[in-house]
């Protein structure tokens, strides 16, 4: 049996279909355990040590402790029989601090984190496909890494105060390198089960996260004028980036700034001596990231300063994620091999969700595909409690992994770097 079988469709070898069985059953396998067991941003120890189990399970070349700054990657390397291309794909593994609210066997067991965004599928099908990968190696003609990284939900400062993501924290330590192709996919409950969708250029914003805080005075709700309310000026700010994003950003690119989080004050009669608000904004031109960067700055420094009190800002700029054409086209043919012609899709309109690979992207020719997930059981939107998967897609996502691999080997349509 050779590695195309598994794509021969309803015509496949019996061998080929029981394999498929066996990889599927896994995928679900692995899948449920990251789901119970999930852990947000850089603080992926757990899941990280049962990535790298596998892969040194499937005889792959294992590197642990990938980032610069933070350490918490995982890369596994598989070489092929005959030199070629590299060819990277990844998968995130971080969850969310969300209280999940299914009572499938294999929820949450952890008190407000949850897999709401996919993640736990992500893993496990790119570990579908390197079991798959794996056993046929002979057959490829270049290298495949598979990179499995934390923190694509958020980051975290380090000592210049810029915050670093899983994906930079990743790439800052050489993980591109050696690099000509990269590939990744995202479930995504907005397209129907067993469909995949591609955008040929822009297809999801610059998400920037933003920490703005303000210092104050404190004092005695008797005696205002002796103190410097920091809950008065964060409540200012939200007001001025309202009207920020309506008077200072071109009304004809799209761009959205919301807030998640303000925190201020210890006690119910006493001013706020601190407080903080946190928040993103999606556009995606990089000059317009700047610009409404310099917003906050300009802003968040004037109101403090007619307080009288002080401000600081902190960003995790992001970065528009933008699919090399000629790579999103051996997407779309990848995506065709494995769910039909009719069911790959060429998506027009990008997402103002963001995303960490679109730093991979502008490191390296690829692209990232939209998968799928959609249906009457499986309806919540991405970051939601109730957020699930039909898992009769993990096996499809992995052979479209597969297929991404071997499109990628096989053209010349995409220069190297």
């Amino acid at each position: 049996m050779t590695l195309n079988a598994l794509f021969d469709g309803a015509g496949k070898p019996a061998e080929a279909a029981a394999y498929e069985r066996e990889v599927e059953a896994e995928t679900i396998r692995l899948r449920r355990d990251f789901h119970r067991h999930p852990e947000t941003m850089f603080g992926v120890d757990r899941t990280a040590a049962e990535v790298a189990k596998q892969l040194i399970a499937y005889g792959l070349e294992v590197e642990q402790g990938v980032g610069k700054h933070f350490g918490k990657g995982v890369v596994a390397t598989l070489r092929g029989s005959r030199p070629g291309r590299t060819v990277l794909l990844r998968a995130d593994m971080d969850a969310l601090p969300i209280q999940e609210q299914n009572e499938a066997p294999y929820r949450s067991a952890s008190d407000g984190v949850m897999h709401a965004c996919g993640h736990d599928a992500h893993m496990a099908m790119l570990l579908g496909a390197a079991n798959m990968l794996s056993r046929y190696r002979g057959e490829l003609a270049g290298t495949v890494k598979f990179a499995f990284q934390p923190a694509e939900e958020g980051a975290l400062p380090i000592e210049d105060g810029s915050m670093v993501s899983g994906g930079r924290d990743m790439i800052e330590d050489g993980l591109l390198d050696d690099v000509d192709l990269c590939f990744a996919l995202h479930v995504w409950p907005e397209l129907p089960l067993g469909t995949v969708g591609v955008h040929r250029a822009y297809a999801m914003a610059a998400s920037t996260h933003f920490r703005v805080a303000f210092q104050g005075v404190s004092g005695h709700h008797g005696t205002p004028h002796l103190a410097v309310d920091a809950l008065l000026m964060a409540a200012q700010f939200v007001t001025e980036m309202k009207v920020a994003m309506a008077s200072e950003i071109n009304p004809l690119e799209p761009g959205v700034l919301s807030f998640g989080t303000l925190r201020a004050g210890t006690a119910l009669n006493a001013i706020a001596e601190n407080s903080e608000i946190t928040g993103s904004y999606r556009v995606f031109e990089e000059e317009t990231v700047l610009r409404v960067r310099d917003a906050i700055v300009r802003r968040s420094s004037a109101i403090a300063a007619s307080f009288g009190g002080g401000s600081e800002a902190r960003f995790r700029l992001g970065t528009a994620l933008k699919n090399d054409p000629r790579a999103a086209q051996l997407a779309l043919t990848a995506g065709t091999a494995v769910f039909g012609a009719e069911r790959a899709l060429a998506l027009e309109q990008p997402s103002l969700a963001g995303e960490d690979f679109a730093l991979y992207l502008k490191k390296v020719p690829g692209a990232f595909a939209f998968l799928g997930s959609g249906t009457p059981a499986c309806k919540q939107p991405l970051h939601h409690p109730n957020f699930d998967i039909d898992e009769r897609m993990l096996l499809a996502g992995a052979k479209l992994h597969v297929r991404f691999v071997l499109e990628a080997m096989a053209s010349n349509d995409v220069q190297e770097r």
